[in-house]
């Protein structure tokens, strides 16, 4: 057990990160989270939880960037982009669970800080993880139309309707639900955010194999179940403004994660296919260097987005220019090295192998997860760019 990380990095960025760097480098009980093979996905966030609960007791590591009230020991997004980078650079995974803890803890410590102090530190342990549950079968893109319901009764919501694309969804311990408490016509002014267990009753998870067979998603069907009224983030009719608050750390965050997770990969992917028979093959270095050109524009791009989160400040439409690089970024480096591995990387059951292909299929959702593509480039020319608008 080494000694606590001290306060003083708060202050010192650049401090942070060499001793991160120097912990991450001399701690013999993280090699057994260096291996890179295939785990299905309930195994996967188990060993990532298991790594996040190994940082948080041995120095705090992982609490940096997150305020006392909610378990961390203080510092802003810049630490959790040091976390991301350091932990790649060495060799381990950027915990999955981190994506929603980034997605939906911000939003949740705004707008409900009594909910962020009574979950957020288990999860920041590694002891429990959240789902993010927006989508539904007629309502993917447009949030507006859901229809999962949450009435009122007395001290409760009751929620009865169904998720389809549950973020984590098959291995969550609570679920962050956006629900209807107005009519349908309200639209998106009639949407509340609410907190659940995932094992209240009446609540019904069935995972969803994507066609890696991993269980990334699930759908969730919610049978009047009964919630207290004090789960619900922010206030009644405010889930709107809660989605568009946290979708500036879905889009930032993440984009910095991937990129920190990417600059490793293409160099994993480099060496890979140099020590296969014949070495790199003709174009390959040029495919290499545009995919780290891709790679690079993701992560200047969104570092001026972390900065700005750090310093404050609400990051409105333009971080749909992260999400569009992002998605650019994850596929191009997945389909290069689909090019690259040639017929091993569809047949070999070599576990690294399995990995790539793996996180190749994961990498077809980049332009619909999140906000499609297509809404992200009309974001943009609406509200950034200024296009005129199409006629019929």
């Amino acid at each position: 057990m080494t000694a606590e990380a001290p306060a003083s990095y708060v202050d010192d960025l650049q401090a942070y990160r060499d001793g991160l760097r120097r912990h991450l480098e001399s701690t013999p009980e993280l090699d057994q989270f260096r291996r890179r093979d295939h785990l299905g996905t309930e195994d996967r966030i188990a060993r990532d939880a298991r790594l996040m609960a190994m940082l948080a007791a041995n120095g705090g590591w992982n609490l940096f960037g997150w305020p006392d009230k909610v378990g961390g020991r203080g510092g802003d997004e810049r630490h959790r982009g040091v976390l991301y980078d350091e932990l790649s650079s060495a060799g381990l995974p950027v915990p999955e669970p981190q994506l929603l803890l980034e997605t939906l803890c911000p939003a949740v410590t705004r707008f409900s800080p009594h909910l962020a102090e009574r979950h957020a530190p288990a999860f920041l342990r590694g002891e429990e993880w959240w789902g993010q549950c927006f989508s539904e079968p007629e309502a993917g893109s447009d949030l507006a139309s859901l229809r999962t319901r949450a009435r009122r009764e007395g001290d409760n919501y009751v929620i009865s309707g169904q998720k389809l694309w549950t973020s984590h969804g098959a291995t969550a311990t609570r679920l962050v639900c956006l629900v209807r408490t107005g009519t349908p016509e309200s639209r998106h002014r009639g949407l509340s955010m609410i907190m659940l267990d995932v094992d209240s009753p009446g609540v019904t998870v069935r995972p969803i194999a994507l066609a890696s067979g991993d269980n990334e998603l699930a759908e969730v069907y919610f049978d009047d179940v009964v919630v207290p009224a004090d789960q619900l983030v922010g206030s009644e009719n405010q889930g709107w403004s809660v989605a568009m608050f946290l979708l500036q750390y879905e889009r930032a965050m993440y984009a910095w994660q991937s990129a920190a997770v990417a600059l490793r990969r293409v160099t994993e992917l480099r060496d890979l296919v140099a020590g296969q028979s014949g070495g790199l093959p003709d174009g390959a270095v040029r495919r290499l260097g545009a995919c780290y050109l891709d790679i690079v524009t993701l992560r200047a791009r969104s570092s001026e987005t972390v900065r700005r989160l750090a310093a404050g400040e609400t990051v409105g439409p333009e971080a749909s220019v992260d999400k569009v690089l992002l998605a650019a970024a994850e596929q191009g480096l997945h389909d290069l090295a689909r090019d690259l591995l040639g017929s091993d990387f569809l047949l070999s059951v070599s576990p690294r192998l399995q990995a790539w292909r793996a996180e190749w299929w994961y990498s077809r959702s980049a332009t619909i997860l999140g906000g499609s593509a297509e809404v992200q480039r009309t974001i943009l020319a609406d509200h950034i760019l200024g296009l005129p608008k199409e006629k019929a």
